[in-house]
Parts: C-alpha cells; structure tokens; sequence
C-alpha cells in the first residue's frame, strides 16, 4: 500500500539552474530492524532540510511501505523508474541507499539508467552518487551490504526457529486453545488455556463418539457454548475446520507447513492421537456423503427401504471408547430422509438389522432368490468335502430347503460384506424395514 505524491514543495526552497528534477522518495519497509529507524515523515522532513540546504529542485514526494528484498514488487519504485525513463525525474532524493534497493534487480535497474544518463544524480543523507565509476560502484557495494545482511538475517532467523522446533518449542503463536507462558523459566512453551482445552477436547468428543457431523457439533459450540477465541472474536467456521485437523492438540506439529519437517511438542496434548484419527475418517467420511460419495462400503446400504417415507436407508458409524482402552466400532442404519427429511424412522443397530433379515428368510419364498442353484451347489460341496474328510457314503446329497434358509442366515451373520450385500441383493423383492425401530 501507498501514497501517490503529496504535491510538489513550493515554500522556502530556492531551485537551482542545475535542471535536475528530483523525487523524494519515502520508503518504510516492513522489515523488523527496519521498524526502529526513521519514519516515513521523519524521512521526508529531513529530505526536504536537505533539499533547502543543497537547493534542490523537487518535482515530487512518494511514499511507500513494501520491502525492498523483492525485485519489481514495489508499485511506486516502479512508478519512479518508469518517470525516469519518461524524462519526469532525472534525480532521486532518499534517506540511504538501502531504501531503494536490497536485491540486485532493483540496483540494476537504477545502475542502467545512470550509464544512458537518464539518473543524474541520487542524493542521499550523507552522500551523493552521480554516472562516476567510483560513485556507482560504492553505490553497488552498500545495497549489496544489504542485501547481505537481509541474506544473513534470514539464515539465522531460520536456524533459530528450527533449533525452537528441535527443543519441541512451536515458534509461532499457538492455536486456539493454548496460550503461550509468561514464565520466564518456560519461554516460548504453549500452555493449556483452560477457559478454552476442555471445550476443545468436547468438540473432538462430540464428533468421534456422538454420531454427530462436524457442522452440527460447530453451530453447538456457537449457540450453546458461545465459544469466542482469546481475542473475544467469534470462532470462524474456517479456523474450526482447521482446528479439527491440526495435529498440535495431540502434542505434533509440521513446521514449516507442508515442509515434511515433525516435531514432537513439549506442550500438554489436549486430545489423545486415536481420539484425532477418529475425527478424521469421520470428517472424511461426512464430506464424501454429502458430495454423493462413500469410499466405505456398508453390508446393507442401497438395499432396503424406508416403510415410512419410501427412502433408501444409509448406514453410519460410532465409535466408543471402553473402560478398557479399546475403542469399538459399532454400525447403525438409518433413512435418508430424502423424500420426507422429517421421517421418524429412527436408528437400527446392523446386529438388530440382521435378526430381522434371518427371520424375514424364514418367511420368503426360496424360489425368490435368485442364485438358488448356486446355494444348492455350495452346498452340495460342502457335503462332498464333510463326507470324504468323514468317509462316509456320498449317495445321499439332497437338500433341503431349510439348508438353503440356513446358509442365508450364516451369510447373513459371518459372511463378508460383499457376501451379505450378494445375497441380499438376489432376492426378488424389495426389503422394506416397515416399522419403527430404535436401538
């Protein structure tokens, strides 16, 4: 961001014959050592003493606030070349030479415009450069010194940071929930905010364990809990989100960001690794339903219909942590609610389900399922196997339909999901869960 001219300087300043039109220009860079220096009015009242000293004829003043490390990405330096190649300035009144160029395109620029003797003159505090060799070359020696130190600077700033990471110190403000400690014997160590770790954790909790979606468990932390972050500012959805997949709150963190570099945090973790990776996969898969797609695949999902509103039933997963440690998965069915998303239907565990399903296999016709025949050879071989093992006669190899209902019902029970949905999937008509059930 910056300031186009203010004017040109008309009081108090006798111009000389000299015909050099020269541009104030006022740089405050963003850069930390930088800050202690001169501001950009204290820059240009002391230029403008040192024009009515020196006589100096000003066209303009610019002022700007972008570093100078970068070459070509400052607008008004640009500004400046470009009106000394339209002949507007032909000097340039600044501070010190660093102020126009840390980086070795810029000082090129300015060097190339003083050989074809556009760029008479730049005047700086303390000294003058003009086209002589020895000037430019001094000129050159300075900005580059600069240009060093910001090298330099950068080098030990980067060392410094990566030997806080090493110590398990995270070098930049911690995240929401953490505050950084004011204990001198623990500089730099985040600390539990507690107002703030145990909402958190609850947030993690509420999404693993709850069977609710992340957008459900923010507008809870919103309008129940009226969460705010240190700064007394609303959480954003955004860095909700991010909070949910950062590392940090199980005591790692990457840093730089997608650098590949980890670090184990000396930090207390605010959640458990396990707790965090359960989050994930249920955020992964709460985003694949809602774009129409599921990389997991369910036993029953797509096969059976709501009796109350006629919509699909879909299936989800809960997780829940045991007095012994373990954490076990367990699935439940529900409606889509696609026709009617006010549908009662409520919840089904998949172990209710399949009672239901074993005694709907006692009721159906068995010549409504399609791979009858492959079912009676199964199991014709399975009895070809039991009388060779037991060395007994194999005349008699009639099935029974209750066999058939049986090896439904084991499918049904033992058998893997790709199994479950093929027999499930053969039946003639379409199963209809038709009456309200709740685990």
């Amino acid at each position: 961001m910056h300031n186009q001219s203010v004017g040109k300087i008309e009081n108090n300043i006798t111009y000389t014959e000299e015909k050099v039109k020269y541009v104030l220009y006022a740089r405050k860079s963003t850069e930390s050592e930088e800050l202690q220096v001169l501001s950009i009015d204290s820059q240009v009242n002391e230029m403008l003493q040192i024009a009515e000293r020196e006589n100096l004829h000003i066209v303009e003043t610019l002022r700007e606030s972008h570093s100078a490390k970068a070459s070509g990405q400052r607008p008004v330096f640009l500004e400046i070349i470009k009106g000394i190649n339209d002949g507007k300035y032909t000097g340039i009144l600044t501070w010190a030479p660093d102020r126009l160029s840390r980086n070795a395109g810029d000082l090129g620029s300015l060097v190339d415009l003083m050989d074809q003797k556009k760029l008479i003159n730049i005047q700086t505090y303390s000294q003058k450069f003009t086209n002589d060799p020895s000037q430019k070359f001094l000129l050159m020696i300075l900005c580059s010194q600069a240009k060093l130190e910001n090298d330099n600077k950068s080098i030990n700033v980067k060392r410094g940071m990566k030997a806080r990471c090493e110590m398990g110190l995270f070098p930049s403000k911690p995240p929401t929930g953490y505050l950084v400690s004011k204990n001198r014997e623990e500089k730099c160590l985040s600390i539990i905010d507690e107002q703030r770790a145990n909402i958190i954790r609850e947030v993690f909790e509420k999404i693993a364990y709850n069977n609710q979606s992340a957008r459900q468990v923010y507008n809870w932390l919103n309008d129940e809990k009226h969460f705010k972050t240190e700064n007394n500012k609303k959480f954003s959805i955004g860095n909700y989100y991010l909070m949910l997949h950062n590392t940090f709150y199980y005591g790692v963190f990457e840093y730089p960001k997608d650098s590949g570099n980890w670090y184990k945090g000396k930090h207390k973790p605010i959640i458990s690794k396990e707790l965090f990776d359960i989050v994930q996969e249920k955020i992964k898969e709460q985003t694949l339903i809602k774009s129409g797609y599921q990389d997991k695949e369910f036993a029953f999902t797509k096969l059976l219909t709501c009796s109350l509103c006629g919509s699909g039933i879909t299936a989800d997963e809960k997780y829940k942590k045991l007095s012994s440690g373990e954490t076990k998965r367990y699935v439940y069915y529900k409606c889509t609610k696609v026709r009617d998303k006010d549908c009662k239907f409520g919840y089904i565990s998949e172990e209710n389900l399949i009672e239901i399903l074993k005694g709907v296999t006692d009721t159906i016709d068995i010549n409504k399922i399609q791979i009858k025949e492959k079912i009676t050879t199964e199991i014709k071989r399975f009895k070809l196997f039991q009388a060779k093992l037991l060395k007994t006669k194999t005349n008699d190899l009639f099935i029974k339909d209750i066999d058939i209902r049986e090896y439904v019902k084991f499918i049904l029970e033992n058998g893997s999901i790709k199994e479950k949905r093929e027999i499930l999937g053969c039946f003639k008509e379409k199963i209809i869960v038709n009456s309200y059930l709740k685990t």
